[in-house]
């Protein structure tokens, strides 16, 4: 179909409508992700870095199309063969997900298009106007989006092609096998690995923040891994760019992993129980992926987490409505009172309500200990001795919830 030009009028209102959609709201930016990710293959939305990629990836076609028509409006946009939509190809096809979601991507283009229209009757109220620049923008918005989804389908084909080449490719293989519950004969299996897999193992899943960044902070942090567990080698599978799946012989001792890694702030490790045997190797790296999970859907901070310590904060955040109005309705307005005196409770219920134990804990005297749990008790809508349970695990969602430094210091009590 011949692309005619727009008339001059419209170019400019489609250059006034670019320059607004290069400056997207946030409030935008997070609606296209949660329109996209919603509709898009369970496995995608579940996994924190594929996520985070296609978050790129929205934010980076929307660029790219708004940049296109500042520079020409009306004109023709090539498809965007940059970095993010093509790191979608790569990570798709390493984590085993042979269809790119094309569906998910039509529902973006959908909001995208929405956003669109409202910005268009806010800048012309002429009818004429009107058809013309929404007739440009959609025919141009659809063209795009075409051509960029078959350059990542291209891309996706050249990736399993090379995936499917090399003895990573069976070592994923072997461990999606396991992982699968397939019935492949366990020394059979080892010989593949290179791994024993009888005894108890640790699974852990170590990626980074920064997927441009140094990567091979990763295959350190594997190597620290497997010396936290006792020294022995781990098995590190490569499940994506910026993510290892590493399983370790021994349970692991998390005081000297978070010691070894204290300089890479941009890795994160999500650890599983240490178990026994091929069921084992399976259940811990499960409990792994979970931990992973909840570090990715509550944001938070911490760098090194154990399903041990998590297990049932993710339950109760696998509705974060939910786990929202729980944690409100049993702090009250502890939920905002600062991370010191919420510690100072938490600590307190830990020790057994004992206040001679969480004063030394946390290097306070016990008086400045008695005078912050009457304040939470103020704050709280019943007194914590009435809600003990209840409060020692809303504290520990907040505890793993990512929260603006800001509200710490607004409200937090001094000693």
């Amino acid at each position: 179909m011949a692309w005619n030009p727009p008339s001059p009028r419209v170019r400019e209102l489609i250059r006034q409508c670019a320059q607004i959609v290069v400056n997207a709201r946030p409030e935008w930016l997070d609606e296209l992700d949660r329109a996209v990710l919603a509709a898009a293959n369970p496995v995608i939305a579940a996994d924190p870095e594929l996520a985070a990629a296609v978050s790129r990836s929205n934010r980076a076609n929307l660029y790219f199309w708004g940049t296109a028509n500042v520079r020409d409006p009306g004109a023709p946009v090539p498809p965007n063969t940059g970095p993010e939509p093509l790191n979608i190809a790569r990570e798709l096809v390493r984590r085993g997900v042979n269809a790119f979601p094309l569906d998910a991507y039509r529902v973006g283009e959908g909001v995208a298009w929405r956003r669109l229209m409202e910005i268009a009757f806010e800048l012309t109220s002429d009818p004429t106007e009107l058809h013309e620049l929404l007739d440009v923008c959609s025919r141009s918005i659809s063209a795009f989006v075409d051509a960029t989804l078959a350059g990542i389908t291209t891309q996706i084909e050249l990736e399993r092609d090379e995936l499917t080449r090399g003895s990573h490719a069976e070592r994923r293989e072997t461990v999606a096998l396991l992982l699968d519950g397939a019935p492949i004969p366990r020394q059979r299996a080892e010989a593949r690995l290179g791994y024993a897999l009888t005894g108890p193992h640790t699974a852990a899943v170590i990626w980074s923040d920064q997927p441009d960044g140094d990567l091979s902070e990763l295959d350190r942090a594997a190597d620290a891994f497997g010396q936290a567990c006792g020294g022995a080698r781990p098995l590190s599978v490569l499940a994506s760019t910026a993510t290892r799946w590493v399983w370790a012989p021994g349970p692991v001792d998390a005081a000297a992993l978070e010691h070894a890694i204290d300089d890479t702030g941009d890795i994160r490790i999500a650890i599983g129980p240490a178990d026994d045997g091929v069921d084992g190797f399976r259940r811990s790296h499960f409990d792994a992926i979970t931990t992973q999970q909840m570090m990715a859907r509550l944001h938070s901070p911490q760098q090194i987490a154990r399903f041990a310590e998590i297990e049932l904060v993710a339950l109760i955040t696998a509705d974060p409505d939910r786990a929202a109005g729980f944690v409100k309705r049993t702090l009250g307005d502890l939920e905002t009172a600062g991370t010191e005196l919420q510690e100072t409770v938490r600590i307190f219920v830990a020790e057994q309500c004992n206040a001679s134990r969480a004063a030394a804990r946390l290097y306070l005297h016990r008086n400045t200990l008695l005078r912050r749990l009457a304040r939470a008790d103020e704050l709280l809508p019943r007194p914590l001795a009435d809600c003990t349970v209840n409060a020692a695990i809303a504290l520990d969602v907040l505890r793993w919830h990512g929260q603006p430094d800001a509200r710490d210091q607004s409200n937090a009590p001094s000693r």
